[in-house]
């Protein structure tokens, strides 16, 4: 383990000196667009079309001590994982065993079930209209403290609306800028230029679209955003649609669901999809080379059947998707499971026989290292012998426990070190440890293929940060002011490393573009900042 004392961090500063870096951090902040849209104070909870207000994102004064070890662990990790997910995605018969309604979780999740049944459509009418597939990924870790050393654990990987890249290169820059400033009042040898890792991810998963952009082929095309009615994280998507119009000359459209159920259709010869925005100087369609998805990826995002009709016909369309449908249902929970299984990892990352392409790299050499990062998971609806003998160190059933399968029954007896899984992204979601066995004893038998089990991530104990936050003021007047309060509380912090992979024919083109750190207090199990449940952060490599 590394000699560096978790429990002493951060050092010990004065008022006036946590004042004066409380000032330089949300000055620099609104300065820099390191920003949200406020809480809306209308009754509907609609944000003004033309908005006049903002505030800071909420973040953290000190960056995270993370070991240097770790963090280029995971860096190095990451094209590993492009790959990885890239050939999961690819793999039509193994989503449809592990995803799909008719053998896997679809069955029991209605939203997966629905995402899918509406690829498989598309699939049997024909040879898709574009092969090529753009996936945006953020691999999630934490550092897990067993047997007097530290581990990198993984939490999840996402393969859609992966957030807070430019917001978190502006956070990077912002205790930069700190240190450089004020020397963090000399507080720490440990705060030093050295080992504040730089940070471009802004400009890293622009790169990723710019490529799928140029890759399809028609210099004059647009990138569509596709978001939510009502986004407060609007200026974490802005940076990159300030990117790619400045450095590359591409337009951006953003549209909603609601929207492109009006604006968007298809060239019945080609499939190219074009976006119709009446405007009083263009009435002309753009044609769209990319869909980036910072939506649909919760049930909420379709609250009608006619939202998965439009998500649909964008899928059918010549552009190329990010992500695609097969790509979005790879990154589901039970596919990270699914995984972990022996064999499971080796097949993907293999190429014998040239499988995934003369071209393609064997990965296997890097099986070990991956799951090195796996903590211990299954499924709860498993009958595999594993979990069955690792109930026999446990006393026999109770009465009534016959009938439930071993994986629930494990679940249900390791509660208190587990955390459960939907097939869900945005925060939220997770059921955690004493919670658990009630809501085992409530949950129907027919919805436990739904979920994973997986031991929880235990982390280093003592560690301390500044949380700063944003709120409108307590005048309730929606005007701007805002009240700033930096709150010190024992928090856990989480490393995430973006990548970018463009796929579907011959080799996988990808790269590792950057890194986020979001922390939160030890009394949130949540780690999503715009569920509200954290801050964002940086590290320093200790």
């Amino acid at each position: 383990m590394t000699s560096f004392n978790f429990a002493a961090w951060p050092p010990q500063l004065t008022p006036e000196q946590l004042e004066a870096l409380t000032l330089a951090a949300t000055t620099y902040a609104l300065s820099h667009g390191l920003l949200y849209l406020p809480p809306s104070q209308s009754p509907s909870n609609t944000q003004p079309r033309i908005p006049t207000t903002a505030i800071h994102a909420p973040l953290s004064l000190i960056p995270a001590p993370f070991p240097r070890a770790q963090f280029q662990a995971a860096r190095g990790l990451q094209s590993v994982y492009n790959v990885l997910y890239a050939r999961v995605a690819m793999d039509t018969k193994f989503l449809d065993t592990v995803m799909g309604a008719e053998e896997g979780v679809g069955k029991a999740d209605e939203f997966t079930g629905t995402l899918w049944r509406g690829w498989k459509r598309i699939r049997e009418h024909g040879v898709p209209a574009q092969p090529l597939h753009l996936g945006l990924f953020r691999s999630d870790y934490m550092l897990h403290a067993a047997e007097d050393r530290l581990a990198l654990k993984q939490v999840e990987f996402n393969t859609i609306s992966s957030s807070f890249g430019p917001l978190s290169e502006r956070v990077a820059a912002m205790h930069r800028n700190i240190l450089a400033s004020t020397s963090y009042f000399s507080a720490s040898p440990h705060l030093t230029a050295d080992n504040f890792p730089e940070n471009s991810t802004t400009s890293g998963l622009v790169e990723g679209l710019v490529k799928a952009h140029e890759a399809y082929g028609v210099g004059d095309a647009r990138i569509l955003f596709v978001v939510q009615p009502n986004e407060r994280n609007v200026f974490d998507q802005r940076w990159l649609e300030y990117e790619l119009l400045e450095k590359h000359q591409i337009h951006v459209v953003r549209q909603t669901l609601a929207d492109l159920a009006v604006s968007a259709s298809l060239n019945p010869s080609t499939c190219a999809l074009t976006i119709t925005i009446p405007s009083p100087t263009n009435t002309s369609p753009y044609e769209i080379s990319t869909i980036y998805f910072r939506a649909s990826y919760t049930p909420s995002d379709f609250p009608t059947p006619s939202y998965y009709d439009t998500r649909f016909l964008l899928e059918r369309s010549r552009a190329i998707k990010c992500p695609s449908l097969p790509l979005q249902l790879a990154g589901g929970k039970k596919v990270q499971e699914a995984l972990t299984r022996p064999g499971v990892l080796e097949r993907f990352l293999s190429n014998e026989g040239a499988k995934w392409g003369t071209r393609a790299l064997d990965l296997t050499a890097h099986a070990e290292d991956i799951r090195a990062t796996w903590m211990s998971m299954w499924a709860l609806d498993s009958e595999d012998t594993d979990i069955s003998a690792a109930l026999d160190h446990f006393p026999a059933p109770g009465q009534g426990q016959g009938n439930v399968p071993p994986g629930t029954r494990l679940a249900h007896l390791k509660a208190p070190s587990l955390v459960l899984k939907p097939q869900r992204e945005g925060g939220g979601n997770n059921v955690y440890r004493e919670a658990i066995p009630a809501f085992l004893d409530t949950l129907p038998a027919e919805e436990r293929e739904a979920w994973i089990a997986m031991e929880m991530i235990e982390t280093p104990r003592g560690v301390n940060g500044y949380l700063v936050r944003a709120s409108p003021s307590s005048s309730g007047s929606d005007n701007g002011n805002t009240e700033k309060k930096v709150v010190r509380a024992e928090v856990i912090s989480e490393l995430g490393f973006f990548g970018y992979a463009l796929f579907g024919e011959g080799e996988v083109v990808e790269r590792e573009v950057g890194w986020l750190v979001r922390t939160k207090g030890t009394d949130s199990n949540e780690g999503g900042v715009a569920a509200g449940f954290s801050v964002l952060d940086s590290v320093v490599l200790v």
